[in-house]
């Protein structure tokens, strides 16, 4: 047999290294995540909008995460919002990490107290307009209790979907790298099946990092499909046009 050298073994070794396509079913029990579609992140008056602006642009993300909104509403797919919220005594914490402690000292997500919501009304914790009237029906969408770093671990997320006895995710929200992906980590965890629609998040861009070209890498290794908004509506208008058959 003629040996293989080197390079030859090299070539074959990327040959091989194909990530096998697992796939993603959406029936009854699939529901939509949404994370922090808040105006710090996705308002151009947001705190945020320097850091993720060019990014959220690029990915068309405000309107794409209207589409899923809509997409829920008309498919019967419940929608779950995680949003980001920072009390007045989260801002006694003795330590953070750096992006923590970039969002305490922007005042981001802030509210008075779980139960004040005096001032909250178009602030940075607020919705954006456009979701509002998807996010106040409360028969398709359910707002969860606020994470707090970047996880859903010490939210009622995993509680409120095994409740409704869901067990895929389609997974979308703000900010990609941060918490979607957090989300996404813990979500798998806890033994979801899950598809990140990939332009319906956006990330952070800084001098040398790409917090979006990050995501997108993590995404495609970790869960079981990846769309873009509109490959989702195709497949779901799809399933539409087959059930009325």
């Amino acid at each position: 047999m003629e040996s293989i050298n080197s390079t030859e073994r090299a070539i074959l070794g990327k040959k091989e290294a194909q990530l096998p396509v697992t796939g993603f079913e959406i029936d009854r029990h699939t529901a939509i995540v949404i994370v922090d579609p808040q105006n710090d992140f996705l308002s151009p008056e947001g705190v945020a909008w320097g850091a993720v602006g060019q990014s959220v642009m690029e990915n068309n993300t405000i309107e794409n995460i209207e589409t899923l909104f809509r997409l829920g509403a008309e498919n019967g797919i419940h929608v779950f919002v995680s949003p980001h919220y920072y009390y007045q005594h989260d801002h006694g914490w003795r330590f953070e990490g750096a992006l923590e402690k970039l969002m305490h000292n922007i005042n981001m997500f802030d509210r008075g107290d779980q139960l004040n919501v005096e001032g909250f009304e178009g602030s940075g914790a607020d919705w954006l307009p456009i979701y509002k009237p998807y996010i106040n029906n409360k028969e398709k969408v359910t707002v969860c209790g606020p994470h707090k770093v970047f996880g859903p671990e010490n939210n009622d997320l995993v509680l409120q979907l095994r409740k409704q006895k869901i067990d895929k995710v389609i997974l979308a929200g703000m900010s990609g790298n941060l918490c979607v992906e957090s989300h996404m980590r813990e979500l798998l965890e806890c033994g979801f099946e899950l598809a990140v629609v990939g332009d319906a998040t956006a990330s952070a861009k800084l001098p040398g990092l790409d917090g979006d070209q990050a995501a997108q890498t993590n995404y495609a290794m970790m869960a079981s499909e990846i769309y873009t908004t509109n490959q989702l509506e195709e497949i779901l208008e799809s399933q539409k046009s087959l059930a009325e058959d």
